[in-house]
Formats: structure tokens, sequence, C-alpha cells
């Protein structure tokens, strides 16, 4: 098993679940029941915040939220706020660190590394910013990175805009930074982007860099 890797494309996935799914499989990797996972996805309209965020980053009250029908989430990844909904792949790795001998900052490294290079396989020339991390194109931010390791287990991940309505960041203080906007894919290229070609260069530049016999499965193969 130790050499073996799944993915899974779990399509739109409301936020809940797919945070109640990552305990639960981040418990069965830790475990030992399965291999590393790559889970691909994307959430309805959804507000976050990690372990540094506060309320304070919203520009819009609880109750405003509620009427826009998003939900908003306390959670255990690290960074501050942000948003997620139609139109952005969301990719959680749930992998053991101990076993590519990597640390936090490493592992966030290799992510914004993936990131890259799918962005240049589009004509995209992306770019890091070692005091925010995630990556950046033509100095907006791009793609987020928030992820949370226990027992040397990741779960989380990163969040790259391809389709997104972009006004939903007008909701936050994304990252928890005043005046940083948010760009797509769409918006630098002038054109659409559809899912399936960037699902496909995503899990190529995984794969690349983190070395696996991946293999694609389905969700119900995985929880037997």
């Amino acid at each position: 098993m130790d050499r073996k890797g799944y993915v899974i494309d779990l399509g739109t996935v409301d936020y809940a679940k797919a945070w109640d799914l990552q305990h639960h499989l981040w418990s069965m990797r830790v475990e030992g029941r399965i291999p590393d996972l790559l889970l691909i996805l994307e959430h309805p309209h959804v507000i976050t915040l990690g372990r540094r965020g506060n309320r304070s980053y919203l520009l819009i009250s609880p109750d405003e939220l509620k009427a826009m029908k998003i939900p908003l989430f306390h959670v255990e990844r690290g960074g501050d706020v942000t948003y997620h909904g139609p139109g952005q792949m969301v990719v959680y790795p749930i992998l053991n660190l101990k076993d590519y001998g990597y640390r936090l900052i490493h592992y966030i490294g290799q992510l914004e590394e993936v990131i890259l290079s799918v962005l240049k396989d589009f004509g995209i020339g992306g770019s890091r910013d070692s005091s925010n991390r995630g990556v950046w194109a033509e100095g907006d931010k791009i793609a987020s990175i928030g992820v949370a390791i226990k027992r040397w287990t990741s779960f989380h991940g990163f969040a790259l805009n391809h389709a997104t309505d972009l006004r939903y960041f007008e909701l936050i203080h994304p990252c928890g930074l005043e005046g940083i906007r948010m760009t797509s894919m769409e918006k630098l290229l002038g054109k659409k982007v559809s899912r399936e070609p960037l699902t496909e260069r995503v899990c190529f530049h995984f794969k690349e860099i983190f070395q696996r016999d991946w293999e694609v499965k389905e969700l119900k193969e995985v929880e037997r």
C-alpha cells in the first residue's frame, strides 16, 4: 500500500459534508487502512475562517450572509479567511508527509509548485510571495493555500480560481489582507477554462511532485 495513491474526483460537494469526509479519510490514512489520497472537488458558495481567521475579516454581517445563503465555517486549516464557490477547483491532499520527508513549509512550497506548473501550462505566469503563501498572477492572488497536519498526515489544501465569480471575494478581506484583489484564470486569459483539462493538469503535476503509483478511484471503493 505504501507506494499506492488514489485520486478521487468528488464533483460538487457541500462544505460541511466534505469537511466531515476529510476527517473520516484522515483517520483511515493515519490508521494505515488506505494509501495517500488526492481529493478534487468544488464547493457551493461558502466562506471559511482558518486558525488565524476572525469575523472582523468579513465585510458583511452574519445575517446578511445567511440571507445570501452562504454558510460560514471556522475550521482547523492554517490561514485566515477565504471564499469557495462554483468555478473554483479545490484540492485536498490527504498524505502521510513522513513518507516524503516533508515538514510544513516544504509541503506548502510543493503545493505552490503544483499550481505554478498548472498555470504555466495555460500560459499564465504565476509567482510566490513568501510572506503571504499561495500563488499570484499579475499582482493579484489566483490560488490560496490553507492546510492542516496532524500526526504527520495532511488535510485541507488549496483552491485555484479558474472560472470563479470574483465578486464574492468582495464580501471578505481575502486571507485577512486589506486591499488584496483576487483574480482567475478566465479573467487573465479572456476565455473560458473548463474543469476537465484543468483537472488533468492538476493531477499530472501533483503526481510529478508527490510520486506514488496513483490510481483513479471512486469514493465508495476507498470507504469499503
